[in-house]
């Protein structure tokens, strides 16, 4: 697994992982009925506490990322994804509607919106 950690970040490194593995498993770098690292090995392999690893793993499994199997391990959740992803997107419809409307507060111009954007999207 390809994960990275912010030593500088706010973030505690539980969540860091978090969101790594959730960006991994979006992004498809880790499928659907794949199997993770054992919370010993990525420990390991990261140079963090298993304890760490294991709350990661817990917080995934409540949000339905992920499934454990006693003895044989844990795996990326099968048929979730499309519903987390479908509420990925309302999430973020949400936060682009809210931004519309303090743009249009402020009376901000649509095409000036739409530069704002694409520059900040290439950033």
């Amino acid at each position: 697994m390809n994960i990275h950690f912010d030593p500088k970040s706010d973030l505690p490194i539980y969540e860091q992982l978090k969101s790594e593995i959730i960006r991994l498993i979006m992004s498809k770098e880790l499928k659907e009925g794949e199997p993770l690292m054992s919370m010993r090995a990525l420990a390991k392999m990261l140079g963090i506490s298993v304890i760490t690893t294991k709350r990661a793993y817990k917080d995934l499994e409540d949000l339905g990322y992920l499934y454990t199997i006693p003895g044989k391990g844990t795996f990326v959740s099968e048929g979730n994804i499309a519903m987390i992803e479908e509420q990925s997107n309302k999430e973020l419809e949400k936060m682009i509607i809210s931004a519309i409307q303090l743009a249009k507060q402020l009376n901000f111009e649509k095409t000036d919106f739409i530069d704002l954007s694409k520059d900040l999207w290439e950033e």
